[in-house]
């Protein structure tokens, strides 16, 4: 199969002493991206073959979920071995093959970790499980039940129910906050810490250039268990009762913050490398900045904010613009608009809009905002949401949660490389762990890859000008007065100045821009990159373009 066109990556136009600052990340879900061994499921192997492909757009880095090994009960989040590779993905073989190869093409590659919980099948907590005496038996969170038997707390399951299990051998209830099967790990303990720091000292030996921390907020518990208070909503308007309580006391902890001064620690023994985090709890503003703050703890963190918004509107891109104002103690942001939990944003905010036209605005506003973007596979392709019937969920939260969620496989559905061939050249199997949608194949890789008009295309060219446009890479951003519906903010940076404008409306708005920008020339827009027309005066509706000074 030929769907790997030749690599065309312009050099960055300044070089950064901080790779990772503006960097545009790919985020690859292995088990869906390509499949090499006929078994249904992709792999490393599938990973590196795809590699040049993901080049040639021009993205900077690419972050791997998990291939870990797990028995899959959360398909990779519930890792029973830090130091293994599931068989299903391949072995330590494809894994450096992926790390050399991409270094050849000048990517970064950063890779999970998933410090706030194990399977119940890691040797850990079979230890732990033993008895309430055993080496191990505080590295996860164990409580005895009330007077009456209940649970130690009011705590409840992202996935639904309690967040406590009951266990014979310890005779005692373990905190969840996820699936059952995975067990929280006690982060308080330092003999934990320590081990997951050997953990990430193991990868980044291995040559990884940095990790995205998952539901680092989880990390950590309130030691007394105290109940959570209620939110307020009521069980109507949420699909689990997890949304019916504020995480006050079953994460977020106060101490987090002093433990990734340690992980910081331990990155900086390995110069060069990044780590962003994934934060969703009560205040994920709040977190993300102690989590990056004063360059002692993380890089960057991502919260949010869009992955799971159900629209697409002005006041939501203003506000999360205005959250971050560039202060020197304030750390650096990353965005994404889908991933591998939420349902692509492409199908969430086209709505009676016309769905090319939306994945374009989708990816020229995602690749303006000042921070990395990060791209989840199938987005530079505009992939829509994909189709899972109920027979056919993998997924235990969509199953539980039926049919009030979307659930999380309609964004995992396998990579469509070739509109034509059987499962779309995701895999030779007759069957794949997940089906191929047709309306994917439909906007396969090989037949956006020749097309100048393509969502592909688009996305290439945008890449290629935003890496050799200084401001739009690393630049300062400010945000401009604008009328409700229009988003506008300018990039600055010496060597030159780059306006975003968004009208994220339904009506063709009449808008001037900052007087040095009236008589200027729009480089880009969301139907064609590139493009070189002067219509700075009016924006039609659902559309955005950037543009530089009259004078360059």
């Amino acid at each position: 199969m030929s769907t790997q066109p030749e690599i065309a990556k312009t050099p960055l136009a300044a070089s950064r002493s901080e790779w990772w600052r503006g960097a545009v990340i790919y985020q690859i879900y292995p088990r869906s991206f390509r499949d090499t061994n006929a078994d249904g499921i992709g792999d490393l192997r599938g990973v590196v073959q795809g590699l040049d492909y993901i080049a040639s757009l021009g993205v900077d880095g690419i972050w791997i979920s998990p291939f870990f090994t797990s028995p899959m009960e959360d398909f990779g989040y519930d890792i029973s071995d830090y130091y293994g590779i599931d068989p299903s993905f391949g072995d330590f073989d494809d894994f450096d093959a992926i790390i050399k190869r991409s270094h050849e093409l000048g990517l970064k590659v950063i890779i999970d970790q998933v410090y706030s919980h194990t399977s119940d099948q890691h040797a850990w907590f079979k230890e732990s499980r033993q008895d309430q005496t055993n080496a191990k038996s505080d590295w996860y969170v164990w409580a005895d039940p009330k007077p009456d038997g209940s649970p130690p707390s009011n705590w409840q399951s992202v996935f639904g129910g309690s967040a406590w299990q009951w266990d014979g051998p310890r005779r005692q209830y373990y905190l969840h906050n996820f699936l059952a099967s995975q067990p929280d790990l006690n982060v308080h303990n330092e003999e934990v810490k320590a081990a997951l720091l050997n953990v990430a000292r193991f990868w980044l030996d291995r040559g990884v250039d940095g990790f995205r921390l998952d539901a680092l907020n989880f990390s950590m518990h309130d030691p007394e268990m105290r109940d959570n208070p209620p939110s307020g909503v009521p069980m109507s308007q949420v699909t689990r009762p997890f949304d019916m309580q504020i995480k006050q006391f079953n994460q977020s902890h106060d101490d987090i913050p002093a433990f990734l001064e340690r992980i910081r620690a331990t990155i900086e023994e390995y110069p060069g490398r990044f780590t962003v985090a994934e934060v969703g709890g009560p205040d994920p503003l709040a977190e993300m900045k102690a989590f990056t703050a004063d360059g002692k703890r993380l890089d960057s963190a991502y919260n949010f904010d869009f992955l799971y918004a159900p629209d697409l509107t002005a006041e939501r891109v203003k506000q999360s613009l205005a959250n971050w104002d560039g202060t020197p103690e304030e750390g650096w942001p990353s965005w994404a608009f889908s991933n591998h939990d939420a349902p692509r944003a492409t199908t969430r905010w086209s709505g009676d809009d016309d769905y090319e036209q939306i994945a374009r605005l989708n990816m020229l506003l995602l690749l303006s905002l000042r921070g990395n973007p990060i791209i989840y596979q199938g987005e530079e392709l505009g992939l829509p949401q994909g189709h899972v019937a109920f027979a056919d969920l993998q997924d235990p939260e969509a199953i539980t949660n039926w049919p009030h969620t979307l659930g999380r496989d309609g964004a995992r559905t396998p990579m469509p490389w070739s509109a034509h061939a059987p499962q779309a050249g995701f895999s030779d199997a007759n069957r794949t762990w997940l089906k191929v949608d047709p309306a994917q194949a439909e906007r396969a890789i090989d037949r956006q890859t020749s097309e100048p008009g393509s969502v592909a295309s688009y996305t290439r060219n945008l890449l290629n000008l935003r890496r050799n446009l200084p401001a739009m890479v690393a630049g300062a951003s400010e945000l401009l007065d604008a009328p409700a519906d229009i988003v506008a903010f300018v990039r600055r940076a010496d060597d030159g100045d780059v306006l975003c404008a968004f009208n994220l409306g339904y009506e063709t708005l009449a808008w001037a821009p900052p007087s040095e920008f009236q008589s200027g020339t729009i480089i880009a827009n969301e139907a064609v990159a590139d493009l070189r027309e002067n219509t700075i005066q009016a924006m039609a509706p659902r559309s955005g373009y950037w543009a530089i000074k009259g004078d360059r």
